[in-house]
């Protein structure tokens, strides 16, 4: 396929298209005049059954909404046509047109309270108001005759042609124009438009579009469609009553899309022409007549999910490909004029003052203020939980600030929406990238050069004029993008999405530029092309506000750093002021990390040391009764306590356990082409606890639903348990084994109480299952006074411990835990770490990644530092805090 698109006539259609589209046309006009009036009525049925489905096709093929409550609209514009044409003696030609805009009118009205809701919720609303049309037209006798309905309705005259054929005519030339005016908008600014806020609502209001707007705009014209039908029905019936709108009508109409293909400018015809004549076909088979069309319909359904004419698009493609070879994907790559640049003009800067954000009882964000300076990078960082997303997000209209507030250039901005604030020249990018994914990727970013400006309803110009296509393109190769413009830009690979993003924001001409973690999964190589970009961008005198995780990033390329921790401002300054601040350090690692200093109680002292590590601390009883009923390490001797608890290891308060239970050789995994992970090996011995720091993105959550079986299928390496290969196993088969991860975000099950929680970890091993509900009750006191609670409703101090307590129902002999502290308040972290120690003196053997370095340190054993998919150091709990690594790792390089 050559780098230019098919030429279009009129900007309808191919030639071969048009002439098909006469052809069937004029084949039907043909017939219109020269079958019986039965067959006329007929083929008419057929020709309004495509203008309804047109209409309806703009709903769900372009803005993606559902509706199953058309047959109301239909309706309107039926008894519009009757009462005008009998009651109050216009001539149809009058009460025709009057009954569209009354159809597009109250369409209008319906979709703006209830586009604001999606899916079931929509459906459920378009549904009740079909049934609501219906009844009305039953209780309002007077007007529309009440279960009588109404006849003698006035019928249209085409010079001689008369009644049936008259109608035929005139529903076969609306289906034409409805037709055309379709695919003029599907082709246009507002088809793109409508395109995008279906693919991404949040996405379409950051580069200035209205999404509501947009949508009753479609629902409004999809109503009219409708009524138009509904006015043709009223002459082409001779008369109208309720029974005849009722809700298997709709049904019908949704049908024909689904059938012929949603989103497709033909599909609505093919979808009429199966509705309308199949049961006419099947009419001589009487009574299994509804049987056989049932049945085509489900096979046509699930052969062809995208509809007839998507299927005879994908069959027509690999036919090309056959044919043509690679050359039918011959894409050319986009080109730049030489010596392009973003516009140089003075940008405006992006102010916060006092600006707070809370959710209820949680501070999200307290008392931040910040500059993005112009022709800077500005870096907002801080551990997980921090606030920085959530600040990102109120400084671009998606929340609105509890107090405080912000401005740009000195104009005060507070309150406005995200749609006016991407007009005034904020653009973002987000973590998970929000690009258009049915549009291609010029489209994404020729749509974002209007600032939410459309334009007339059927044009174009604003999308594909010259103008817009080459200044797109030369956007993209200024931004990196080596990649063909016309591409899918939900066929890029990951990278390439996060230049199209970047490109699209800057498509605004912003006066500043928000990016959350754009460098989130990329290789080493692309995070330096990025960088670049980014410098870039701040020479051309935007100002950039970056929120990141990759610290060496983040110190390599900014001008000023801000620092959060816990919703609050910590410290600001350069990049070297920044990474010196021993505030900073302390937020990022956690408790102390002075080597000297002892770890928690019962913990076992590293290989070597001398005390004061290892002895029980103050409080702690060393002779503490193990977990009852859990599974006995292999060998252990004589149980401890009372019956049925862990037997102890003979080692375990003399010397380092030294059998391997967890070994991880070579591991290579990641999200698609790029890997997360790149040849990870660790070992973990029984009885011991591991702990696995890093900053954000370094791949320690990867590694964990990997280990846990969550993350499949592995690029490369192994995973033994006690020498057991689990690299092929699920998840359900690993927790058998006896490795159980208790995941990030604590995931109970919100709608059971926290005893089901707790006796659904024991799934697995139901064997005396009720006697270790009491010790876990026992273990977590706090979890016996709410058992009978929702587990939604428990703080998430709570959560935490209910979902360790979950895990330990599952007999683990190897417990992951995955940022148990994440969230949680300091006194609630110091209890759920006292309860991990206990855990970790009673022989459970931990692997434990929190972003609280210093008690993580303090709890384990040994450690492993991770670096961008790398293991960059390992040892003892005390070396590893005396290593300049971990710093490093969480801030960057000094």
């Amino acid at each position: 396929m050559s780098d230019s698109t098919p030429r279009l006539w009129l900007g309808l259609g191919t030639p071969a298209q048009l002439a098909a589209v006469c052809l069937v046309f004029g084949t039907g006009a043909v017939m219109a005049l020269t079958v019986n009036p039965y067959y006329a009525f007929v083929l008419a049925n057929v020709a309004l059954l495509a203008v309804v489905g047109i209409g309806l096709n703009l709903l769900m093929g372009l803005s993606g909404q559902v509706s199953f409550g058309h047959v109301g609209f239909y309706a309107v514009g039926a008894y519009a046509v009757a009462i005008l044409t009998s009651k109050a003696g216009l001539s149809f030609w009058l009460a025709w047109p009057i009954a569209v805009l009354l159809a597009g009118a109250m369409g209008a009205l319906l979709a703006l309270p209830a586009l604001r809701v999606k899916g079931p919720y929509l459906a459920m609303i378009t549904i009740a108001f079909g049934f609501i049309v219906e009844h009305a037209i039953v209780e309002m006798r007077d007007l529309t005759g009440g279960q009588n309905g109404i006849m003698g309705i006035g019928s249209p005259k085409l010079g001689p042609v008369a009644g049936e054929q008259a109608v035929a005519l005139l529903a076969l030339l609306s289906a034409v124009v409805v037709l055309a005016g379709y695919a003029w908008l599907s082709r246009g600014t507002w088809g793109a438009a409508l395109r995008a806020v279906r693919d991404s609502e949040t996405a379409a209001e950051s580069i200035g579009l209205n999404p509501l707007a947009v949508k009753v705009v479609a629902f409004a014209l999809s109503a009219a469609c409708a009524g138009l039908a509904g006015g043709l029905f009223a002459p082409l019936s001779g008369f109208v009553t309720p029974h005849t709108f009722g809700f298997v009508q709709s049904i019908l109409f949704v049908l024909v899309v689904m059938l012929g293909g949603a989103g497709s400018v033909a599909g609505p015809l093919v979808g009429a022409l199966i509705v309308g004549l199949l049961p006419e076909l099947l009419s001589s088979l009487e009574e299994y007549r509804l049987l056989f069309f049932g049945g085509l319909l489900l096979l046509v359904l699930w052969a062809a999910p995208d509809g007839m004419v998507g299927l005879a698009e994908r069959q027509w493609r690999r036919l090309l490909q056959r044919l043509r070879g690679a050359r039918a994907l011959d894409w050319q790559p986009a080109t730049a004029p030489e010596g392009f640049s973003l516009p140089a003009r003075e940008r405006q800067v992006l102010a916060a003052q006092g600006l707070t954000m809370q959710f209820g009882g949680v501070r999200a964000v307290g008392d931040l203020s910040l500059q993005a300076r112009t022709a800077a990078v500005t870096s907002l960082i801080g551990p997980n939980g921090a606030g920085k997303s959530t600040a990102l997000n109120v400084l671009s209209g998606y929340y609105q600030p509890t107090a405080g507030g912000f401005s740009l250039g000195g104009h005060a901005l507070t309150g406005r929406t995200a749609m006016r604030l991407a007009r005034l020249g904020i653009a973002r990018s987000y973590q998970t990238s929000q690009l258009f994914g049915s549009l291609s990727v010029e489209d994404n970013v020729a749509l974002a050069l209007n600032r939410g400006r459309l334009g007339p309803l059927l044009g174009d110009a604003r999308l594909r004029s010259a103008s817009a296509r080459a200044q797109a393109r030369a956007l993209l190769v200024w931004c990196g993008y080596a990649g063909a413009p016309q591409a899918r830009a939900a066929d890029l690979p990951h990278v390439d999405r996060r230049l199209v993003e970047i490109a699209r924001a800057l498509a605004l001409d912003p006066e500043v530029l928000l990016l959350d973690e754009p460098a989130a999964g990329l290789s080493r190589e692309d995070k330096t092309a990025l960088a670049a970009l980014l410098r870039r961008i701040a020479d051309a005198g935007l100002g950039v506000l970056l929120v990141e995780h990759d610290m060496a990033l983040v110190m390599g390329i900014s001008d000023h750093v801000v620092v959060l921790d816990a919703g609050q401002w910590l410290a600001a300054g350069t990049p070297a002021e920044v990474q010196a601040n021993a505030a900073v350090q302390q937020a990022y690692l956690g408790a102390s990390l002075d080597p000297h200093a002892p770890p928690l109680r019962g913990s076992l002292p590293p290989e070597g040391a001398a005390p004061p590590w290892g002895g029980p601390a103050e409080g702690l009883d060393p002779h503490a009764p193990p977990l009852r009923g859990s599974l006995p390490p292999e060998g252990a001797g004589p149980a401890l306590g009372r019956p049925g608890g862990w037997p102890a290891d003979p080692h375990a308060a003399s010397e380092p356990i030294k059998v391997e239970m967890l070994g991880v050789g070579q591991l290579v995994a990641g999200y698609g082409a790029e890997p997360v992970l790149h040849g990870i090996s660790l070992a973990v011995r029984r009885g011991e606890a591991v702990a696995l720091l890093g900053a954000n993105g370094a791949g320690k959550s990867t590694l964990m639903r990997a280990l846990s079986g969550l993350h499949r299928p592995l690029s490369g390496g192994g995973i033994h348990l006690e020498g057991e290969d689990l690299s092929q196993a699920g998840t359900e088969a690993i927790v058998a084994r006896g490795m159980v991860l208790v995941p990030e975000g604590r995931q109970v099950f919100p709608e059971l109480s926290v005893l089901d929680n707790i006796r659904l970890g024991a799934f697995l091993h139901p064997e005396g299952r009720e006697a270790r509900v009491e010790e876990m009750l026992q273990r977590f006191p706090r979890l016996r006074e709410r058992l009978h609670q929702r587990a939604g409703l428990l703080s998430g101090g709570e959560q935490q411990m209910l979902a360790i307590a979950r895990a330990l129902m599952s007999r683990p002999r190897i417990l992951l835990l995955d940022e148990p502290s994440l969230g949680l308040a300091p006194k609630v972290i110091e209890e759920l770490f006292a309860s991990l120690d206990r855990l970790r003196s009673e022989g459970m053997t931990l692997l434990l990644v929190d972003q609280m370095a210093g008690l993580a340190l303090a709890l384990a054993d040994r450690a492993y530092v991770m670096e961008s998919g790398h293991i960059v150091a390992q040892g003892s709990s005390a070396e590893i805090a005396a290593d300049a690594s971990l710093a490093k790792a969480y801030l960057g390089a000094h």
